[in-house]
């Protein structure tokens, strides 16, 4: 009996791609379903065989903790290099952008509030 592995939604596409390598060069049999054309569907690896599940999720439960490692390694070193992007730095980069985003919140904000304010 098929059995879900790994969901698919919100996985970015090159993490996708080296689940899918992982699970080749491991000699998987599997088969992906898609969110369909209107996103109503559920994206997943399905494994055709159950039996080798706890090995699969094992298998991805590793390359996760290590992309996640490498993406807080490479985040650290940015720090380091002072080259993270700031709140500051995004509002100098874009400033009519940032500026629209602050207008759409403080309108947010007083629709929400207005029926407290104006009792």
């Amino acid at each position: 009996m098929s059995v879900m592995l790994f969901k698919l939604r919100r996985v970015e596409e090159d993490e996708a791609d080296e689940i899918r390598s992982l699970l080749d060069a491991h000699d998987f049999q599997y088969y992906e379903t898609d969110n369909g054309r209107w996103g109503l569907g559920f994206a997943a690896i399905w494994l055709h065989d159950g039996s080798r599940f706890e090995e699969g999720k094992a298998l991805i439960a590793t390359y996760q903790q290590q992309r996640f490692e490498k993406a807080r390694a490479e985040y650290l070193e940015l720090c380091a290099q002072g080259k993270q992007p700031t709140l500051w730095t995004m509002i100098q980069d874009k400033p009519i952008q940032m500026l629209l985003a602050l207008f759409a919140m403080c309108v947010v904000v007083l629709f929400a509030l207005s029926p407290f304010v104006f009792l």
